[in-house]
């Protein structure tokens, strides 16, 4: 079973259903799959901008400057 893993920010319910509707159908195309094929797991993981860092930094201290 293929398994599709997203990290980033948090998002709305409805931006979230978008994401594993397209990333679904994205895989589906690439890899061959046909339209029937029911076994795509979509993962995502929030993480929240004082949970990440980058270049020895906040994301939520570089948001604020």
């Amino acid at each position: 079973m293929p398994i599709i893993m997203i990290e980033g920010p948090p998002r709305d319910i409805d931006t979230k259903r978008k994401l594993v509707q397209q990333f679904t159908k994205i895989f589906k195309e690439i890899y061959g799959y046909p339209e029937d094929f029911t076994h795509i797991s979509v993962i995502i993981r929030e993480n929240s901008p004082e949970n990440v860092g980058t270049n020895g930094e906040l994301l939520i201290d570089r948001f604020k400057k």
